[in-house]
């Protein structure tokens, strides 16, 4: 049902007027006709005209319980009329937080045993740059500061996130990365391993181009490698066979910290419960924030090895409290909201179903797009996938990136009623953890018409 267009008009004038908008054209907006979400409802939203989409998105990677999850609403409900906020500085605490802080190291992989909260993704991986540095000078190495990173990696859009997002569209203009950030390549087997190298063989090239790196920086500086488990908005990239098992050796050897960015995969995507799990990795530092609320309000956590942590503990003596902390930090609604997300997660086996609809999802796309002409590659783990988009099939020649490709069939899959989302050459899929079989038939359905559309497009424009 469409929404009263004069209250829809008044709502796009004032936006316009007074709303700059994340990763927006601003000139672009103020000429805009805003588009406007208000309503949604398992995997589907609806806008301000009454059309109804598959959010293949799960909003920006996190709406893992779905839409309308009535026992979300009521916790947070619950919870703002007891005790809305207070803080957690100077050993104060809530019920909800502390209870959270101890079922997510239940939840995490064993080395993990100090939680640290905060409200978004990027602030979580600002406060693992603090943290680390703050452990090396604990330890007497104040020298070890640098931070490697991966090409085309988002670690979050703060001084520090934005520095080890391997992006350069979210530098120049704002005079990033800041010194101490390093970027090393981001392990693309099918766009940048070499003609008849195996996976292993490009691992281990990987993992000897990070040690050059090392070296020619000199390991006494280098004081930690940050890293997501599958790359999200770099295109959905899964490493390579062997990839970590090359990698985390060498971070060993050279006494640096392993942190594992686990915003996108954490919580049950890859079909597991961490992207760690899913490859064996035993990280000194995680990051989480997204699934952990499924976006119903704001929160982050920092996860802590037990390694750190005594480090941490013991640099009271020389330093006092640790000096580090949000308003929000341990937000008692937020937390509430967090549990009745992770009971909706474990009841309804949110983690066995991105597994096994994550599957079927997987095969399908592979099935009815791999072979396409305008395809390179169709790619993915669980319930996350991206097809990567190409000129020409043979040479993996991509389009000219002033054609947009990927933005444009965004466009066409809106118009089909599909949220994807365009990234660099591809469009990804990282829907909620609560779909269905009939809904992957769904998507694969709107993504062919919206494919087909486009070659129709693409061919015109040649001839």
């Amino acid at each position: 049902m469409a929404e009263n267009q004069d209250h829809i008009a008044a709502v796009q004038q004032v936006d316009r007027k007074t709303h700059l908008h994340p990763f927006t054209s601003a000139a672009a907006h103020a000429e805009a006709t805003p588009q406007i979400m208000v309503e949604g409802q398992g995997v589907h939203v609806r806008d301000d005209t009454g059309k109804q989409y598959l959010d293949a998105m799960a909003g920006l990677w996190c709406v893992n319980a779905g839409y309308g999850r009535q026992e979300i609403a009521d916790a947070i409900s619950s919870q703002s009329r007891r005790l809305p906020y207070y803080h957690t500085f100077l050993s104060m605490t809530n019920e909800p937080a502390a209870r959270l802080a101890d079922r997510l190291i239940s939840l995490a992989p064993g080395s993990m045993s100090k939680v640290f909260f905060g409200s978004s993704g990027s602030d979580t991986n600002d406060t693992q740059v603090k943290i680390v540095w703050y452990y090396h000078n604990v330890l007497g190495k104040p020298e070890k500061k640098k931070i490697i990173a991966r090409q085309r990696a988002y670690h979050g859009s703060t001084l520090a996130g934005a520095s080890m997002s391997g992006m350069p569209h979210m530098h120049g203009a704002f005079d990033l990365p800041l010194d101490r950030f390093i970027h090393v390549d981001q392990p693309h087997y099918w766009r940048h391993a070499s003609a008849g190298q195996t996976e292993l063989e490009y691992s281990a090239e990987l993992a000897s181009e990070l040690e050059d790196c090392i070296v020619r920086n000199g390991p006494e500086t280098i004081a930690a490698f940050i890293a997501e488990p599958v790359q999200g908005a770099a295109g959905v990239i899964p490493p390579p066979e062997g990839y970590f098992e090359a990698i985390v050796p060498i971070l060993r050897k050279h006494d640096i910290l392993f942190i594992a960015d686990e915003v996108i995969c954490g919580f049950g995507r890859l079909g597991q419960w961490w992207g760690s799990d899913v490859f064996g990795l035993k990280p000194d530092l995680m990051s989480t924030a997204k699934g952990l609320t499924s976006g119903y309000v704001p929160m982050s956590a920092c996860l802590i090895s037990e390694r750190v942590w005594e480090v941490l503990r013991e640099g009271s003596a020389q330093y006092g409290p640790f000096a580090h902390g949000y308003t929000y930090s341990g937000h008692p609604v937020a937390a509430a909201a967090a549990h009745a997300n992770l009971d909706v997660i474990e009841g309804d086996g949110l983690v066995e179903n991105a597994a096994g609809v994550g599957a079927y999802l997987q095969q399908n796309l592979r099935e009815a797009f791999a072979d396409h002409p305008l395809v390179g590659e169709v790619r993915g783990l669980g319930l996350i996938a991206a097809i990567e988009l190409v000129k020409d099939k043979e040479t993996k020649t991509p389009f000219d990136a002033s054609v947009a490709v990927a933005r444009r069939l965004h466009e066409l899959l809106m118009e089909e009623g599909l949220i994807c989302r365009p990234m660099f050459e591809s469009v990804g899929f990282s829907p909620p953890l609560i779909l269905t079989t009939d809904n992957v038939d769904s998507i694969v359905e709107m993504f062919s018409s919206g494919l087909e559309k486009l070659t129709v497009e693409l061919t015109a424009a040649r001839a």
